[in-house]
This record gives C-alpha cells, structure tokens and sequence, in this order.
C-alpha cells in the first residue's frame, strides 16, 4: 500500500519520532519509498545531548513519525 502523501525530497527535515519524544532526526529527506523516509545526512538529537552524526543512511517508517519539519 502507497502511502498517501509525499514529502518535499532533498530538504533539510526535522523528524520527531514516536516512540521516543525526547529524540528526534535532522537530515536530507533524500527518499521516500513507500511507507519509509530515507535520509542522508542525518544527526541524532538528544534532549539535553549535542547532535550526533549518523553514518550513511537513516531509514524511518512512517508509523514511527509523529511529524516533520521542513528546516529552512
């Protein structure tokens, strides 16, 4: 099943996620295929903690994002 809206691909994205409200994703929404986001790019943001990069590609499924935010 084809989720039913796309996002903006090749934006900086803000995603905060579901099952962790004290961690969110900042990247390069770089695809979306399906129900997953793929970003590039990407750091772990930590309440409290400094960004951490994350290596190659960060794949997220979209029952795990409560919403995200296009950075300018």
């Amino acid at each position: 099943m084809q989720w039913p809206w796309r996002a903006r691909l090749r934006r900086r994205v803000l995603v905060n996620l579901k099952d962790d409200a004290t961690q969110a994703l900042r990247g390069v929404l770089w695809n979306q295929r399906g129900r997953w986001f793929v970003l590039r790019q990407a750091d772990l943001l930590k309440l409290g903690a400094e960004p951490t990069p994350l290596d190659g590609e960060v794949i997220v499924h979209v029952t795990n994002i409560a919403f995200y935010q296009e950075l300018p």
